[in-house]
């Protein structure tokens, strides 16, 4: 059991409730307590998947995008620059829809993708699957709310970089929430306690996850790589460069000799050579890394089941951050305050120059541990290839209405 950076209690005991099922479990240094298994965790068995590992967003992930273009084509002075990102902040939360379905002024999301013609769809119960469907194609290229994002940064040259992150919806949340009743013996769309499912996957109800999974995996990717080149054409230039990944999956995968499947909850493969974009927060910067080569961090790789943080990782809850509120919108009323307030989000945003449209207060800074304290505690296992300051950061509204956005 490898574990990086330090922990609370809580989590601890998590990793090790899960140790007992798994043949080898890693937590990552932005790890905290999750449902059942902890965020930032990862854990290999030999032909089972858990169903709660892999969580309810299934294939939650990053995308980021190198553009042609540098924040020097934005104008010759600082004020110049501030105008033309604010207008393409306007543009981006007018254009690309958060929350539930599609509402703004993209009307060209990939609804007919291939993957809508994928065998696996016959993997649903038959009197859920067109349902299923469906939803999946009024939310593709939907982002949601909570810590799902579509920024756009400037790396120390100068080039302007596009980053995303979100997941596969409404429907991976449904997969998900089917199968762990199933997996408890319950009736597909019942509400059951998030317990564990070890689902073997030579077997029909493993079988049938596996499948769905990888399609929702495919699913998460055509939405992030659509909604990321939507907003390379907003700013006007081209893609230069992609890095793309899940960190809420699992997959087959060799190590010492051995086939396993490996669950990563909050967790960014990185092989020796692969790359990753992980975010900081609102008002951090964020990095693209990649697995380190060499025989001095060998060893802590395969400890690690070659993985790294995909986050700066949480210090406080959303209740803890934004307090208690009764009802939903702005008729909700608060029960009680929380921590952080609209006053000390905005004051490290400005400082930071962040043009920021959306975010709650569950999302300030201040609820996140520091992304270079998180990777300096991976111990030499990534090295950052690029800083990105962000310069724009489009959110849901703290009042966006979404069922999926954890």
């Amino acid at each position: 059991m490898k574990i990086f950076g330090q922990h609370d209690e809580n989590t601890i005991i998590q990793l090790q409730k899960v140790a007992q099922t798994a043949e080898r479990v890693a937590l990552m240094a932005d790890g905290h307590v999750g449902y059942v298994m902890p965020i930032g965790g990862v854990a290999a068995y030999r032909d089972k998947v858990s169903v709660v590992g892999v969580g309810f967003d299934i294939a939650c992930g990053n995308a980021a995008i190198r553009t042609n273009l540098t924040l020097a084509d934005f104008g010759d002075t600082d004020a110049a620059q501030r105008g033309a990102l604010g207008s393409i902040a306007d543009e981006i939360a007018n254009t690309v829809s958060f929350g539930v379905g599609r509402k703004n002024r993209a009307d060209d999301a990939p609804v007919d993708h291939e993957l809508f013609r994928d065998e696996a769809w016959d993997a649903a119960p038959p009197r859920e699957r067109k349902t299923l469907v469906d939803k999946a194609r009024s939310q593709l290229g939907t982002v949601g709310s909570g810590n799902h994002y579509v920024d756009v940064f400037a790396d120390e040259t100068g080039t302007l970089w596009v980053g995303v992150h979100f997941g596969s919806r409404g429907f991976g949340h449904t997969v998900a929430s089917g199968f762990l009743a199933l997996g408890q013996g319950r009736k597909w769309g019942e509400r059951v306690p998030e317990r564990e499912a070890l689902l073997d996957i030579n077997e029909p109800l493993g079988h049938d996850y596996w499948h769905l999974m990888n399609l929702a995996g495919r699913y998460a990717y055509a939405g992030r790589e659509w909604v990321a080149r939507k907003v390379v054409s907003i700013l006007g230039g081209r893609e230069m460069e992609l890095v793309h990944n899940h960190h809420n999956f699992a997959w087959k995968e060799t190590h010492d000799g051995e086939e396993l499947v490996v669950v990563r909850k909050g967790a960014t493969p990185a092989f020796p050579g692969q790359k990753g974009f992980i975010g900081g927060s609102m008002g951090d910067d964020a990095v693209i890394v990649q697995g380190r080569v060499g025989d001095d961090v060998a060893g802590v790789q395969r400890d690690a089941l070659f993985s790294t943080v995909h986050g700066a990782g949480r210090v406080m809850s959303r209740s803890q951050a934004a307090g208690k509120k009764k009802g939903w919108g702005p008729k909700a009323r608060i029960i009680s305050p929380g921590r952080v307030t609209p006053e000390m989000m905005k004051e490290w945003v400005d400082a930071k120059g962040v043009i920021l449209r959306g975010g709650g207060l569950d999302e300030s800074p201040h609820v996140y541990r520091r992304l270079p304290d998180v990777l300096a505690a991976q111990e030499g296992t990534v090295e950052v290839l690029h800083t990105l300051q962000p310069l724009v950061v489009v959110m849901a509204g703290a009042n966006e209405f979404d069922p999926y956005k954890d």
